[in-house]
């Protein structure tokens, strides 16, 4: 059986979170054995090719902050989706100890 690639991997944690809840760029790292990985995570994100099935909008900074996102809208967007999905955002972060998802399996 052929080794996921790195990227293959993030897109699969990334597609684990569930609406309503967020988790981080650091979190996915950690759980790919490369905590220093993070910078990696987010560019591999921000060239998502499934946005629909790998839900980028739901991966956030380590300190709640909503981070990049990769859309025409950009962040606009990232806030109307994750307050769709009923993330309370407020001044401009997330409350990581309400909506933070961990339960991760590889």
């Amino acid at each position: 059986m052929k080794k996921r690639s790195f990227a293959e991997q993030v897109y699969n944690l990334t597609s684990q979170v569930p609406k309503g809840k967020v988790t981080t760029y650091g979190a996915i790292a950690k759980k790919l054995r490369r905590p220093q990985a993070s910078r990696a995570v987010g560019r591999i994100l921000g060239a998502n090719p499934h946005p629909i099935v790998v839900p980028c909008h739901r991966v956030v900074k380590s300190d709640g902050g909503l981070g990049g996102y990769t859309s025409p809208r950009g962040i606009r967007m990232k806030i109307e989706l994750l307050t769709g999905e009923g993330v309370e955002i407020g001044d401009g972060k997330i409350d990581l100890s309400r909506f933070l998802f961990r339960d991760f399996a590889l």
